[in-house]
């Protein structure tokens, strides 16, 4: 299987698992609270997390040091994420807030890309990658219609 295709399938498997996830953390909150839910969600993740790099862990932490501090609010970001997507769903449904999560997702990333922001290379922007995200738009728009 090309590497490529591998990509494919986890940015796939990415897409299934936020959405699901996020559809299961709103109807926690719908019992618990947002920001308990939040609370709740993180300490899941740390303990699946843990147990993930006790099987097939390979790093070491002592690299930490060479990181750009601004990387480290990566978890601070995961809050924020999880507190925004359940808020989104809550107030307009799963199909819409993830639809605009998508859209929203590829035009910063499309701005990472051609910026090079954050160390990533640079991507150069074109009129196509404009049309595509006009096309997202236009499709969440006619998704939407009544």
């Amino acid at each position: 299987m090309g590497r490529e295709l591998i990509g494919i399938i986890y940015s796939l498997m990415g897409g299934l698992f936020i959405t699901v996830q996020s559809v299961f953390n709103t109807r926690v909150s719908d019992r618990i609270g947002l920001w308990e839910t939040t609370v709740f969600v993180h300490i899941v993740g740390l303990l699946f997390g843990l147990l993930m790099m006790a099987i097939v862990g390979k790093g070491d932490f002592k690299g930490l040091g060479n990181v750009n501090k601004l990387y480290m609010i990566g978890g601070a970001l995961g809050v924020m994420i999880v507190y925004s997507v359940m808020m989104g769903i809550t107030i307009l449904g799963a199909s819409l807030s993830v639809g605009i999560l998508v859209i929203s997702q590829l035009i910063f990333a499309t701005i990472i890309d051609s910026y090079g922001l954050f160390g990533s290379p640079q991507i150069q922007f074109s009129f196509n990658k404009f049309v595509g995200i006009v096309i997202m738009i236009v499709g969440i728009l006619v998704f939407q219609s009544k």
